[in-house]
């Protein structure tokens, strides 16, 4: 019997998946594994288990003892290490197979992420339109990261996270899309983390700066900051806040804030 061989297109859009689920949902019955598999022709268990190769070759999972069947281990470790070389282009590549397969253009699927550049041309848009969509991937990667809860308040609808970057965007470039740079926040608490008005130390705890500390006598501190100093976050189920990305934060953009 003929063995259908994965496709490198096939990879990509399994490992784009990979990274959006949480490790518990990579089964048959997901539906987001079950919509893949209609896509690209085959059974959400073939699917599944390309789900599970990928977590063998996933740093984080092999220090857990996760292990898959070597087979299916070199296919996906190509995949991985493109990923880690150049996560720009392999994740706007696998969402633009992905609106492919789904009979879509780019524009058409992300409309409402795009709607402000549709006039741009040429190189310009592109540029645009690949940080626009990478963005709105990587807000999937570490909500789902974080099992879609703020991990300083717990706050679990949606509309009200954000993908806070540790090291900023604009000064990040090649950690920009890496899930070690990203923490689930609600939009208060990413404001006040990206403003430096609380810090996470190395032993993921936060702390308030002084200038947040000077309205220690409103209601609004008591309410909102007065509890959190010294309190862990939420940690997340797979990629840890990098350590050394929390204390250039602390040095860099909270100092500024404690002096």
């Amino acid at each position: 019997m003929a063995v259908n061989l994965w496709s490198k297109e096939e990879l990509i859009l399994a490992f784009n998946l990979y990274l959006k689920l949480p490790f518990g949902k990579m089964h048959s019955r997901t539906p987001e594994v079950i919509h893949l598999a209609g896509l690209i022709g085959r059974t959400p268990n073939s699917i599944a288990f390309r789900l599970t190769n990928f977590a063998a070759v996933d740093p984080y999972h092999q220090a857990r003892g996760v292990k898959g069947m070597d087979g299916g281990k070199r296919q996906c470790q190509p995949i991985w290490d493109e990923f880690i070389e150049n996560k720009e282009q392999l994740l706007f590549e696998s969402e633009r197979i992905l609106a492919q397969k789904e009979h879509q253009t780019l524009e058409n699927k992300f409309e409402d992420l795009l709607f402000d550049i549709k006039d741009l041309k040429g190189e310009t848009k592109l540029r645009a339109v690949k940080v626009r969509i990478n963005q709105n991937i990587f807000r999937q990667i570490v909500l789902s990261n974080y099992s879609s809860k703020c991990a300083v308040s717990g706050i679990d609808v949606p509309d009200l996270l954000v993908a806070s970057h540790i090291l900023p965007w604009s000064s990040s470039e090649s950690e920009r899309l890496n899930p070690e740079n990203g923490i689930c926040l609600s939009n208060l608490y990413d404001k006040a983390f990206d403003k430096g008005l609380i810090g996470i130390t190395e032993q993921f705890s936060v702390i308030i700066a002084k200038d947040l500390k000077k309205n220690s006598n409103k209601a609004y501190y008591q309410k909102y900051f007065a509890l959190l100093e010294n309190e862990k976050i939420a940690l997340p189920k797979r990629y840890l806040p990098r350590k050394e990305f929390l204390q250039h934060h602390l040095d860099t953009i909270f100092s500024k804030r404690n002096g």
